[in-house]
């Protein structure tokens, strides 16, 4: 199964980058939004959850902020 997986965050953010390699390193597709960009999507994000920080990543509608590599991997059932 595909998943849908979305990681909001920015150039400058270590975290993001981090999340972004462990997504590449397995293959799993991805829409990268950079919220300096992108303000309204985060503004979405920030209202749907109060959160105000990134990386916040979104994996088939469901959501968690910062980085959390046991998350990830659980959710796209890679262990």
């Amino acid at each position: 199964m595909a998943h849908k997986v979305k990681v909001y965050g920015t150039s400058t953010c270590p975290w993001c980058t981090k999340t972004k390699q462990l997504l590449d390193e397995n293959n799993i597709a991805y829409e990268d939004i950079d919220v300096t960009m992108n303000k309204e999507e985060f503004e979405i994000i920030m209202n749907e959850t109060g959160w105000m920080t990134v990386p916040v990543i979104d994996i088939d509608g469901e959501l968690a902020a910062g980085f959390s590599e046991k998350w990830i991997k659980q959710k796209l059932e890679l262990d």
